[in-house]
């Protein structure tokens, strides 16, 4: 197995030292089948003949032979940090994007010599899978059809009167049977199965080969036919949910660009964009460091649009090109803030008066604090090595109230430390301390977040 780690924008070469011309091509293939890779695939791998690219997605590309993992890299010019730093990193982020509750286990499994996200993952999986079967299989009443000597359950009359018609002695019957044969373990088992071809790693090996064992009884369903819609989560199997969540994000495409190929059985494409990733992360820190003020956190809402009909006299109602900030921050009513999300480098250069900014994403404020009526706005950045959390630089902008600010966030700190550094940022954007009702937490009708909604 050759497999490789490089960080966004990095380089492996094809070739000597690194992979073969034939290993190359079935990634290109698999940079190419995905989703989101673009046209011919350059949005997660550019081929370069001797060497690949990898651009700004991260996670792992896993083939026949071969395996490229993509960790994240917020500046390309600075010096690469060590794959297990980076690595715990990542995964701190998914944990938080995807809602997967991995805590400890995650560095537990790194602590098991794991090389790449997905022997983490996969150890994940398979030592919280096998902690819930020793538990015991979840089971239900399921509709069985037989033909039996004796009456059990109820008569299937159409089929006795027909088929039985001439043999008395044969009962068509219809009956429920408590089984662990369901929709929920037949998942678990074909995830099982697939993880087996992908991993090496001898100590998660051994735990797969046991929940082989342990899920003999359970039907084998290939994978293009696995029953995702009948899997039902309440309180009888509500210890499973994790599990079906990590089992849908290595099996199916249900993370935006998470995917399995069913034209490629083994192999699996489990990327990820940095910027919806981190956008996700900002998200869920936000949600719970503003919600005991009251200050709800909406993702991807507000759909105003920018332009409509005009007519003289009278305002504009747009219809047409319609907005979708990455987070607002409102109360009750009222719209606190706009915030975008950008993963990329913010410069560090006292005599950089842009710092690397955007002017396409000046110009997009600008446009949310007139569609939005809020006057407070900020471009969001993760902090670079050594930079640390904070507000770089304030802007005003022209003939207006309105305050443009540019913050970044220490991304390598642990979740609760990113989180005091978020609520420190917004709290110096929107003067938390001298808003009496934001303070004290008294909000609007709706307490709750629901994405999509202004």
């Amino acid at each position: 197995m050759t497999h490789f780690s490089v960080h966004e924008w990095g380089r492996v070469e094809v070739g000597t030292g690194g992979f073969s011309v034939s290993q190359a091509e079935i990634l290109v293939a698999a940079a190419r089948a995905h989703p989101l890779g673009g046209e011919d695939g350059g949005d997660i791998l550019s081929d370069h003949r001797h060497y690949l690219r990898a651009r700004q997605m991260v996670g792992v590309i896993a083939a026949p032979g071969c395996s490229l993992e993509i960790l994240p890299k917020v500046d390309p010019e600075a010096p690469d940090e060590d794959a297990p730093t980076v690595r715990r990193r990542l995964v701190t982020l998914l944990d938080l994007a995807l809602g997967l509750d991995l805590g400890n286990g995650a560095h537990a499994a790194m602590a098991h010599g794991a090389d790449s996200l997905l022997d983490i993952i996969i150890r994940l999986f398979a030592e919280q899978l096998l902690a819930q079967v020793r538990r015991g299989l979840p089971r239900r009443y399921s509709l069985y059809e037989d033909d039996l000597p004796a009456l059990r359950g109820r008569l299937n009359v159409v089929r006795q009167f027909t088929v039985h018609a001439v043999r008395p002695d044969r009962l068509a019957c219809r009956y429920d049977v408590l089984s662990s044969n369901i929709p929920l373990t037949q998942v678990m088992k074909a995830t099982v199965i697939f993880l087996a071809k992908l991993c090496h790693a001898p100590g998660t090996r051994r735990l797969l080969d046991e929940l082989r064992f342990v899920l003999a009884d359970i039907s084998d369903v290939p994978p293009a036919t696995l029953p995702w819609d009948k899997v039902r989560i309440d309180r009888t199997n509500r210890r499973w949910e994790r599990l079906f969540l990590l089992a849908r994000l290595l099996m199916k495409s249900d993370w935006q660009a998470t995917r399995h190929s069913t034209g490629a059985r083994e192999g699996i494409s489990l990327l990820f964009p940095m910027n919806d990733l981190f956008e996700a992360s900002v998200v869920t820190l936000l949600r719970r460091a503003l919600s005991v003020r009251g200050i709800e956190v909406v993702e991807q809402g507000g759909l105003r649009h920018c332009l409509g009909d005009w007519a003289e006299g009278a305002n504009c109602i747009g219809n047409v090109f319609q907005t979708k900030p990455d987070i607002l921050l409102r109360h009750g009513s009222r719209i606190l803030a706009v915030i975008d999300t950008k993963w990329k480098r913010l410069s560090a250069d006292p005599l950089d008066q842009k710092k690397c900014v955007n002017q396409s994403d000046v110009y997009q404020m600008m446009a949310y604090a007139r569609l939005y009526r809020c006057d407070r706005l900020m471009l969001l950045y993760p902090a670079t090595s050594g930079a640390g959390s904070g507000i770089v630089r304030r802007f005003g902008i022209d003939g207006g109230p309105e305050l443009l600010t540019l913050g970044r966030v220490d991304m390598a700190a642990y979740g609760n430390v990113i989180e005091s550094h978020l609520m420190r940022l917004v709290g110096e954007v929107l003067d938390i301390n001298h808003d009496t009702n934001i303070r004290d937490g008294r909000a609007g009708t709706n307490q709750h977040l629901h994405r999509g909604i202004a």
